[in-house]
Formats: structure tokens, C-alpha cells, sequence
């Protein structure tokens, strides 16, 4: 068995000893997390213990190092159900925390595993099945989350991580970087065998980095319908900025290492889903478009040189086919000059903040279904103009 990373500390190393082997493991990361994670813990336990009773379980608190007490709150919620609380070592950030999820579930045998954030309200024991029965009858190898967000949540999915996902490898996961997921044992020693723990895959582009390589590795993944996801989200010009450096970072950095696994993609494919889908109005999300136009132009004196070099200039225009062409653009410059990778994903940042004050404007009179429509026009305009990114890359 490979223990390469040392992600344990002695907590974790003591907890995984004793529960010895294990057929399914859920992990729940996370980081000063006590006033929300005895909930997730506790409904994650009451889903084991339901719905899977003939297996042998364990729940896995990979955390941060919280000084607020969050692993004491998970060994208290979680009752009969075996439980391992401790830190994990590494680089600060929620792969670092998946990176201990991934040693664990190796050490243990885990066949079938699933992840969960520590901040969930809406989650139920239902969610429990569907991330993890897939894999446990062999009919997936690899589980992305499918529920209702508010039209101004999730606006790194809906503006990049979707579209491009979608285009470069032609599958239609609607949520590569959800935050929820279920995976095979298998996968999650691939997962914890790739020397990406220096990277920004140790951050924020962990779930970009799990979706793509089940997608370059041609893995059966499905989608788990989950209803609508309640949690703690964030404004998207006050909070989201470092979060989408690393996970455009970590996307643009895996399209250039895989270019011939999407050069021939052309269109896309639905990915199956698991459970029936049903009409759900998620919980309002507030989103200050003053604050983005603000960012936006603030952008320029410090990012016009960049802008110049990639686009020719200030875009003007950040309707669904210009954001993808300024997507495009800004990928083939970070494939043709990877030492420059981050100053270019940054310089991209204001204009991420164009593209959400565009999207939140247009999307102003509509329900979360009217918006979905938005969501879905834009990726497939990020289809249509794939050609621009192949004619740029050798």
C-alpha cells in the first residue's frame, strides 16, 4: 500500500490503525467549522447507519486545524458510527484536507468514499445514498453533485468551470467543482498518487482537479441529484477572488498537460444522473453588481499591459460568446507561456467580475429556471468557440 504523502497527523494515523478496514468512508473537511459541521456529521452518521448498516463505515474529519473546537463537535454527533477526527499536514486548504481523506481510505480498503462540506444545511441522509450506492453497485466510478443553486451562487461553476469542463472533454457535468462528490477506493488512490500536493490542487482546485482526471481517464461518473444546496455562500465580488485563481489556475494547468485528451472533442454528452429530478427554488443569495463594476474597472491599471498582450485591449463587451472567447484567449496564453500561468490568471480576475455583473443584469427578472437557460447559453457558446482555442495551440 503506498503511503507517499505523510498527510496524517497523529490523530488521523491513530484513528485509521484502530478502525483497521473499512467498505465505505465519508470525509468532511474542514476548518473552524463548529457552529455547522455537528449537523453534517450528525446526518451524514444517520445515513450510514440507514441506508448502509450491512457494510462496514467509518466518518473521517479532515481538519484545518481549527481552535474552535469542530473535531470535538464531529466525535460528539456522529454516535455508534466509527469515527476518525484529526488534522491533516500539508499546504493550508481543502485538498490538503482531501489529501488525508485519500490516505485514509487507501490504508483502510475503503471500496466506496464520498466527501461532503462541513457547512451543508440541506443536507439529508438521501444525499448519503445517492454519492455513494453508485459506486457501490459498480455502476459509476465517479459521482459529481446535480442540485438548485440561487442564480447568484456558484458563479465560478456557472461562468468557467461548467462551460469549459463541458467543452474541453464533452460531458455535461453541471457541477465539476460542487464541493460534494463520490468516488470508487480505486479512484482515490489515483487521486492521492499524482504529484500535485505542492500545487494550488492542495487549495481551492481540488474539485477541478478530481472531476478532470475522472474525465481524462475516461471513468464512468454520474450525477446524484441532491435538490437544492443550502449553505453558507458568498458574495462574488466581495470574497471569491482567490478561490478563482486557484481553480482557473488548476483547470487551465490540466488543459494544457491534457491537450489530446479534448483537441477531437467536439459537442457534448449528458452524464447520467441518480434520483429523479424535481422543481426546487433554492434559498436567496445576495450579489452586489456595483462591487463587481468596480473591480472590473479598478482591473485595468493594474492588469492593461496583460490585456493588451491576450485581447488587444479593455473588453467592452461580456455577453456569453465574448466571455468565452476572452476564456479561450486566456488559456492559450497560459499554455504557450505556463512560466507566466499565474500573473495571467489573475489578470483574468476583473474580468470574471465583468462577465458575473453581466450575467447577475441579465439574469435580474428570471427564476432559477430562467437563469439555468443563461448558464446553459453560455456553454454553448464555449462549444461553439472551441475551435479558437485548437487553432491557437499547436
Amino acid at each position: 500500500m503506498p503511503n507517499a504523502t505523510g498527510a496524517l497527523d497523529e490523530r488521523l494515523l491513530e484513528g485509521t490503525e484502530r478502525i483497521g478496514r473499512a467498505d465505505i468512508l465519508v470525509g468532511i473537511p474542514s476548518y473552524n467549522n463548529a457552529a455547522t459541521i455537528g449537523h453534517v456529521a450528525a446526518t451524514v452518521a444517520r445515513g450510514l447507519r440507514e441506508r448502509f448498516a450491512d457494510r462496514s463505515v467509518v466518518i473521517v474529519n479532515s481538519d484545518g486545524g481549527s481552535k474552535d473546537g469542530t473535531s470535538e463537535v464531529v466525535l460528539g454527533a456522529t454516535g455508534d458510527i466509527p469515527t476518525i477526527a484529526g488534522a491533516y499536514q500539508g499546504i493550508p486548504g481543502k485538498g490538503s484536507a482531501f489529501r488525508a481523506v485519500f490516505e485514509i481510505a487507501t490504508r483502510l480498503g475503503a471500496r466506496s468514499c464520498a466527501v461532503v462540506d462541513s457547512d451543508l444545511r440541506s443536507i439529508t441522509p438521501d444525499w448519503i445514498e445517492r454519492l455513494l450506492r453508485p459506486t457501490i453497485d459498480d455502476r459509476a466510478d465517479y459521482v459529481t453533485p446535480l442540485y438548485a443553486r440561487h442564480k447568484h451562487d456558484g458563479t465560478i461553476t456557472n461562468s468557467i468551470a461548467y462551460p469549459l469542463t463541458r467543452a474541453l472533454y464533452g460531458l455535461r457535468v453541471r457541477q465539476p467543482i460542487g464541493g460534494e462528490f463520490g468516488f470508487s477506493g480505486q479512484l482515490a488512490q489515483r487521486f492521492l498518487e499524482q504529484p500535485v500536493w505542492g500545487t494550488d490542487v492542495a487549495r481551492f482546485g481540488i474539485d477541478i482537479y478530481m472531476t478532470t482526471t475522472a474525465l481524462v481517464d475516461e471513468r464512468r461518473i454520474a450525477q446524484a441529484f441532491l435538490g437544492a444546496k443550502i449553505h453558507d455562500p458568498k458574495d462574488p465580488g466581495a470574497d471569491l477572488a482567490p478561490m478563482f485563481v486557484q481553480v482557473v489556475g488548476t483547470a487551465f494547468a490540466l488543459a494544457d498537460r491534457h491537450r489530446e485528451a479534448w483537441r477531437q472533442v467536439r459537442g457534448s454528452r449528458p452524464a447520467p444522473v441518480i434520483g429523479e429530478i424535481t422543481p426546487v427554488e433554492p434559498e436567496a443569495v445576495g450579489a452586489s453588481v456595483d462591487v463587481l463594476r468596480r473591480k472590473l474597472a479598478a482591473g485595468e491599471a493594474e492588469h492593461a499591459a496583460l490585456w493588451q498582450q491576450i485581447l488587444g485591449g479593455m473588453p467592452r463587451e461580456f455577453g456569453p460568446v465574448s466571455w468565452a472567447r476572452i476564456v479561450y484567449d486566456f488559456l492559450a496564453a497560459s499554455a504557450l507561456r505556463p512560466a507566466d500561468r499565474d500573473a495571467i490568471v489573475r489578470a483574468l480576475v476583473p474580468l470574471y467580475f465583468g462577465r458575473v455583473a453581466r450575467f447577475i443584469a441579465d439574469a435580474a427578472d428570471l427564476d432559477s429556471a430562467g437563469a439555468e437557460r443563461l448558464v446553459e447559453e453560455q456553454a454553448e457558446a464555449f462549444e461553439s468557440e472551441k475551435v479558437r482555442l485548437v487553432d491557437r495551440l499547436p
